[in-house]
């Protein structure tokens, strides 16, 4: 898919742990399982998409080894290439309003939110 129809502004990435703030906009929850010690009120969500979530099988390969992002990115976007109507559904809300992705890994770097966010704005 070409470079997406919305601003880069209205798609941002935010820890669980972090407070939730109107600024978010619209918060997904992108992560297969649910953030340890985050009660369903705390999280604010307003969404919660597990299938675009890495594979239990990628997630436990990745252990969150930077040594392994390279790898992890190309894996990871091939799983989402699968998941083309999951992903036009966000880019859809985009269009409109700004997204949170909320993901729970401790590096802010290295995770499946940021490979998320860069599929869906570059394709």
């Amino acid at each position: 898919m070409a470079r997406s129809l919305f601003p880069e502004s209205h798609l941002r990435l935010k820890r669980a742990y972090e407070p939730a703030s109107p600024d978010d906009g619209m918060r997904i929850l992108i992560d297969r399982l649910w953030p340890r010690g985050v009660s369903k009120a705390r999280a604010a969500l307003d969404d919660w998409i597990k299938d675009i979530a890495p594979s239990t099988e990628l997630r436990r390969w990745f252990g969150h080894d930077p040594a392994l992002w390279p790898e992890f990115q190309t894996r990871y976007s091939a799983e989402l290439h699968e998941h083309e109507e999951v992903l036009d559904r966000i880019r859809g809300l985009a269009k409109t309003q700004t997204i949170t992705l909320v993901y729970s890994a401790h590096d802010e770097a290295h995770n499946d939110a940021v490979v998320l966010r860069g599929v869906l704005l570059h394709g």
